[in-house]
């Protein structure tokens, strides 16, 4: 069958259609628009624009789903409107509008969906698996594949971009070191992870997916290599810096590798760094499957439905 599956983050709105047969998953086709939707929140309300967005974007998604028949059709939202006073109203008005029945997708379970997906290849059973989106980063730690600690922490890309940058592009030094210190704060007072060290990360999402392709650009891997030398990231933060003169080749590398997150890498990377040297991991592993996966694995292939 035909599985359509619209996700509403804080940074994209996504729509990919999947064919599932039997245990078999397949993406056929996906769509995104970069919204950033967490800048839409202004003293923890989602404003209009922000919500008309979202409406205008799932009916153009709507409208192609109609067009080619496929009316199997799941849509959530995570973070953006998750941490939004009032994120339930705003899902109401925009499933109304949109003909769509739209989940506010908590905390915990984006992590469990992120785990079921991202784990369900991997060769290790063992580790930490990390999702730094633009408004909040998911952290699960699993031993032998079944899932430990999970945590859902109010920290993103986008927010810290927000948050530090304001309307330029890259961060300055100092604003590296003030998303540093947040980061470092809330990190630190994670007390179900105090006895964890020396992990593997697996990093899944759309922050380590750019990492991941600027990362290899930069120091001249293959294109389908999937792991970062955590040591190496500090030195990618520091060439990027606003106050640091871009070079040439830097600016095509950033042009090609991450030009619709340009301005949310470096803040993802300073998360991705401090979640590093907190847990003693000196690599990072990228996968690129994680919820949408994870939900199809949990909800409808071992559906009774299905």
């Amino acid at each position: 069958m035909l599985y359509a599956m619209i996700d509403v983050g804080s940074n994209t709105i996504r729509m990919a259609i999947y064919e599932i047969e039997g245990d078999r998953v397949e993406m056929l086709m996906k769509r995104k628009h970069s919204v950033g939707l967490a800048s839409y929140v202004k003293d923890n309300f989602m404003q209009r624009q922000g919500i008309d967005k979202v409406v205008e974007i799932i009916n153009e998604y709507r409208n192609f789903l109609d067009e080619l028949g496929i009316n199997r059709v799941t849509a959530f939202t995570t973070a953006a409107l998750r941490n939004s006073i009032n994120g339930s109203d705003a899902v109401k008005e925009i499933s109304y509008r949109t003909r769509t029945n739209i989940s506010l997708m908590s905390g915990d379970d984006e992590a469990t969906f992120d785990f079921i997906g991202a784990t369900h290849d991997l060769v290790d059973d063992t580790g930490l698996l990390i999702d730094i989106g633009g408004g909040s980063t998911e952290i699960v730690y699993f031993q032998n594949r079944e899932i430990k600690v999970k945590v859902s922490l109010p920290i993103g890309s986008l927010s810290f971009h927000t948050r530090y940058t304001g309307f330029h592009i890259l961060p300055s030094a100092s604003e590296c070191d003030e998303m540093y210190a947040e980061a470092e704060a809330t990190i630190s007072a994670i007390e179900e992870f105090r006895y964890v060290s020396h992990a593997q990360i697996c990093g899944i999402g759309g922050t380590f997916k750019g990492a991941m392709s600027l990362y290899n650009a930069m120091y001249g891997m293959p294109r389908r290599n999937m792991r970062m030398e955590v040591k190496r990231l500090r030195d990618i933060l520091k060439r990027f810096q606003r106050d640091h003169e871009l070079l040439i080749p830097d600016k095509v590398v950033l042009m090609r590798t991450v030009p619709e997150r340009m301005h949310t890498f470096m803040p993802g990377l300073v998360i991705a760094d401090v979640l590093a040297k907190r847990f003693g991991s000196h690599q990072i592993i990228y996968s690129d499957s994680g919820v949408r996966e994870g939900y199809i694995y949990s909800k409808i292939i071992d559906s009774e439905d299905f």
